[in-house]
């Protein structure tokens, strides 16, 4: 089942890596870390990003054109035991992420740009996605990858994440491999840092953060990513 489509506030700040047990200990006081992390309050988060053959998904993003959508596959800890396809839609400043179960099978029929195996279920977000491949010869084209330390807190349905060691691969077909040929993407010492949230940002987390006084970015990490080879 698909799910819920919810649009969300969506901001990115460029932070130092000495900035992340600065910020981390202001804010576990009241939030927690989110429970799908790992016994170190971590998760490994694979990205396999599709674009077109004119690389429509890059130029919006560089061009900062609204609306816009991009389809990833994502798979956590370079594990294939939970396989999502992903479309995340930026409209009006906020982002709307819809998203939906593959079978392995699936997954890897369109890391090989073939047709998807008969007798499986198609949900309407995969569909979507086969129309695309079909009329604008859309195909994955780049790996994004990195470590996420993520929090998260009740009111506002806020989520912190300090995103650490971004790297890209632009082997699309070695997206399940235990080790894929990757390349750094942020200057050394650099990562970033989101915060989401649903209708409002309890004031508690802002001036905890010190938002204000961050580096604010608006480019994507996919756009980070495929810029190294475009």
């Amino acid at each position: 089942m698909e799910s819920t489509p919810q649009f969300r506030h969506e901001y990115k700040y460029l932070i130092s890596a000495a900035q992340i047990p600065l910020l981390k200990s202001r804010i576990k006081s009241f939030m927690r870390p989110d429970p799908h992390a790992g016994s170190d309050g971590s998760y490994v988060i694979g990205s396999l990003y599709f674009d077109d053959y004119d690389n429509r998904c890059f130029y919006e993003n560089e061009n900062g054109t609204d609306p816009r959508e991009k389809f990833r596959i994502r798979i956590y800890n370079r594990s294939s035991a939970r396989i999502t396809l992903e479309c995340k839609r930026k409209e009006h400043g906020k982002t709307l992420k819809t998203a939906c179960p593959l079978s392995p099978e699936q997954a890897r029929c369109l890391i090989r740009r073939q047709p998807l195996p008969d007798g499986e279920e198609t949900p309407p977000l995969l569909r979507k996605l086969e129309i695309r491949r079909k009329t604008a010869l859309m195909q994955p084209v780049v790996i994004v990858e990195y470590e996420r330390i993520p929090y998260v807190y009740h009111d506002g349905n806020v989520r912190v994440t300090f995103d650490m060691n971004l790297a890209s691969s632009s082997a699309p077909e070695r997206f399940f491999d235990t080790e894929i040929p990757e390349r750094p993407v942020m200057p050394s010492g650099q990562h970033l840092m989101e915060v989401k949230y649903d209708s409002f940002l309890p004031d508690v987390i802002y001036h905890s953060l010190n938002l204000g006084c961050l580096q604010q970015t608006t480019f994507s990490k996919y756009y980070l990513c495929r810029k190294l080879s475009i």
